[in-house]
């Protein structure tokens, strides 16, 4: 079922199968202990992949008694799909929900407290999920993207425009098999890119896999159509788990005001106004370790580890 990783006997990579023949590639961070235990599943955001940022977080949960699952989506990182660095919303969300399905199954995992957990652009499928996923017991979205809408109207119009314009050649493109056309994940004001912001240089060195693992740092262009319209906010009403929402007080990448709604519209949700901007709810920037303390509080009050069981 599992093989170890060399880089770290905690940590299994598993590879993960889905209906299309495109395996997800998962690491699992287990606990002490037979369990079961409950789990968190991860995933990262728009572009970026689990070996950029993630196991801060997963090591973290780890430590505190949670099983962590942090995959990367088709088509990104160390999983299958072609082509490379394409972004389509119900794939993603259909990842996750294959992941909660595996983690279920597992005989070391609380099949009645799986957490999901996003960051960035994941945000999306965490709103959504915390809605309509049965099976969860709660849910956790830091920096989350809640309004594609809202965060497409933040670029400055000429660079809307340019990025549309490239979005609608290259689905053009697909239409005739040719290769993507990629935007970088990450820039400077001024720059074609998707992060091009005061501190986008900052956020791609943070998401900057530490252990050599290759990113490009890009997604095809066509990606912009599959979210720009989708607002998952308008569902917040629907929410139907413990959520915990991580916002940034200084966020220039993800909307403010939508996931505020989201926190005030959401019967269940919980709010934490983390320090500086979009990056530095990651290891290295100025709000993280508030970040994992608060992150680790909710997970405590809302799920029990097989240690609290047993005592």
């Amino acid at each position: 079922m599992t093989t170890p990783n060399n880089s770290s006997a905690k940590r299994l990579t598993v590879q993960i199968p889905t209906p299309s023949g495109d395996a997800i590639e998962a690491w699992v961070y287990l606990p002490e202990g037979s369990g079961p235990h409950p789990a968190v599943v991860m995933a990262h955001g728009i572009g970026a992949i689990k070996a950029g940022g993630l196991a801060p977080f997963a090591e973290r949960f780890r430590e505190e008694g949670f099983a962590a699952i942090a995959f990367d989506y088709r088509n990104f990182g160390g999983s299958g799909g072609q082509p490379r660095e394409v972004l389509c919303v119900p794939r993603q969300r259909e990842d996750y929900s294959t992941v909660i399905g595996w983690a279920i199954e597992q005989p070391h995992i609380d099949p009645s407290q799986i957490i999901v957990w996003g960051t960035s652009f994941a945000g999306m499928h965490v709103v959504e999920l915390a809605a309509s996923d049965t099976r969860l017991a709660g849910a956790v979205a830091q920096a989350p993207l809640t309004d594609g809408l809202a965060a497409a109207m933040m670029a400055p119009p000429r660079t809307g425009i340019r990025l549309f314009g490239l979005a609608l050649l290259d689905l053009l493109g697909s239409v005739f098999g040719r290769q993507p056309i990629y935007i970088p994940g990450h820039g400077k004001p001024g720059d074609l890119s998707i992060g091009a912001t005061p501190d986008g240089l900052f956020g791609e060195r943070l998401m900057t896999p530490k252990d050599g693992t290759r990113w490009h740092d890009r997604v095809a262009a066509r990606s912009l159509l599959s979210f720009s319209w989708r607002r998952p906010v308008r569902r917040a009403a629907s929410v139907r788990v413990p959520l915990l929402l991580v916002v940034p007080e200084a966020d220039t990448i993800a909307p403010v005001p939508a996931a505020l709604e989201v926190a005030r519209k959401a019967p269940r949700a919980e709010l934490f106004r983390s320090a500086g901007g979009h990056y530095d709810v990651y290891e290295g920037g100025a709000g993280f370790a508030d970040v994992l303390r608060a992150e680790v509080d909710f997970l405590h009050r809302h799920v029990k580890t097989a240690a609290k069981k047993g005592s």
